[in-house]
């Protein structure tokens, strides 16, 4: 049997392993079947530590089992504080000391440091990860913790009134649910612990949630190269309020929509689907691990855009487990249900793979996601035609489809769907205006659109001064 999540080999002693020992009980939360159904223990799995085998799981057998016997249940009992089980057992003639940790619900401390095992590893838990144990331990989550010295009525309307429009529109909330006062709603979103408001109503909620919540917004860049930062946003104020406005930032601002026409309907097709960065970047403010002081961070490029957040993962997960069918575990369940109630997000884990079966229906690649120790990256990128869709090319402006005079050069289809782009975009448009576009002649120009208006594209309404084009 070889090295695992639950058992681990030595040859011989040394108290160092005792940190091996209370890393058994630091493991991550975990699920397990009892009689009554699932139980869940706030501790570790525990796990079993043979001495006297070596790392295949061979036997070399210890020399000095009987005095092993007598120490090591000291040793755990004076650093730990734990009462272990110590059994001599006898493999292929030679002396092997089996301890059988059992699970534990209480934190476990070796010399005022914790550690913990993923996999056949042990880590020495530190900074965030160390007090994310530490609360759930107590059976807490981070977004759960009561915060002292605000109240009910520090809370933003604007962000209420946010939250009542989106849970209408879902429908996963009752019309009585949503005529609650705050202090109400509060409660029945599990937004309160007694009388004092939890850091998810904070976040959720509060139109200034960095007063006590550092890097609590969403920072947008358009970069150029890595090294070349454009222009920048921030995106402040409560997660609602934050939800509600990156989208539409990034889709005026951030992204160019590539303009075609069906007839005369306008269409403006993104590189990237809407649905699917919306989705992409709620589930980064439901994960976001608020306690490292980062915000959300969103770095757009021409052709491609990343979504990165710091988060905790579960024990063991990498990125083939975020694109599995997988249980949902929010690293913050209070800003989660309340993402869900308001129809932000869906539930299940499937937010990953909406996000994939909506770039697939787009026409674009899957996202390829990035995951480090302490943080997630996303990518999406654009396909080779800037995101358009098979089905939309052929309805381009209509115009390359059209037969053309055939006294007309090769080149004038093209300088006639920059003018149609240019008249969509300002029917008031003028000819020297339009020269600096096309970056051909006035005469040229005239002709051009002389000979449009005759195969009935475009009509001029109006005198020359102070008419306007229309598009037929």
């Amino acid at each position: 049997m070889s090295e695992s999540q639950l058992i681990e080999y030595k040859e011989s002693w040394r108290d160092e392993y005792l940190k091996w020992i209370c890393a058994s009980f630091a493991c991550q939360n975990s699920f397990s079947k009892t009689r009554s159904g699932l139980r869940r223990f706030a501790n570790a799995q525990g796990g079993v530590l043979y001495i006297g085998k070596r790392d295949d799981g061979s036997v070399c057998g210890v020399a000095d089992s009987k005095k092993l016997m007598e120490d090591i249940p000291n040793k755990v009992r004076d650093a730990l504080g734990l009462i272990v089980d110590v059994d001599l057992i006898t493999e292929n003639g030679f002396d092997v000391i089996k301890i059988t940790v059992e699970e534990n619900p209480y934190p476990v401390n070796y010399k005022g440091e914790y550690h913990y095992r993923t996999g056949s590893t042990k880590q020495l838990l530190q900074g965030s990860a160390l007090t994310n144990f530490l609360l759930r331990k107590t059976g807490k989550n981070w977004d759960s913790v009561p915060l002292e010295n605000v109240s009910v009525d520090d809370l933003d309307k604007e962000s209420f009134d946010i939250f009542h429009r989106e849970a209408i529109r879902s429908g996963r909330m009752s019309k009585d649910d949503l005529k609650l006062s705050n202090q109400d709603l509060l409660e029945k979103l599990n937004l309160l612990d007694g009388t004092m408001l939890k850091r998810a109503a904070v976040l959720l909620f509060h139109r200034n949630p960095e007063k006590w919540i550092t890097g609590s917004f969403v920072k947008i860049g358009f970069f150029e190269t890595d090294a070349d930062l454009r222009y920048q946003d921030e995106v402040h104020g409560s997660l609602m309020i934050q939800a509600d406005r990156v989208i539409d930032l990034l889709y005026t601002k951030y992204l160019t929509a590539e303009i075609s026409y069906d007839n005369i309907t306008r269409i403006e097709h993104y590189p990237f689907p809407k649905d699917a960065v919306r989705e992409a970047v709620f589930n980064a403010l439901i994960h976001q691990d608020f306690s490292v002081g980062v915000p959300v961070q969103i770095s757009v490029y021409k052709d491609k855009l990343y979504i990165s957040n710091d988060c905790v993962f579960p024990a063991n997960w990498t990125a083939d487990t975020l694109m599995q069918k997988h249980r949902s575990l929010p690293h913050n369940p209070d800003i989660a249900n309340t993402f869900f109630r308001a129809g932000f997000i869906e539930s299940w884990g499937r937010g990953i793979e909406k996000i994939c079966n909506l770039c697939k229906e787009y026409g674009i690649a899957e996202p390829e996601y990035t995951v480090h120790p302490n943080d997630i990256m996303m990518m999406f990128k654009a396909n080779g035609t800037e995101g358009i869709k098979e089905d939309n090319k052929s309805s381009k402006s209509g115009l390359k489809n059209k037969k053309w005079p055939e006294k007309w050069p090769e080149k004038w289809p093209e300088k006639a769907e920059q003018i149609i782009n240019a008249v969509s975009e300002d029917n008031k448009i003028t000819i020297t205006k339009l020269e600096e576009i096309l970056d051909i002649g006035h005469t040229t120009v005239k002709k051009i659109l002389s000979e449009m208006q005759a195969e009935g594209y475009i009509r001029r309404v109006g005198a020359d001064k102070g008419g306007h084009w229309e598009i037929i």
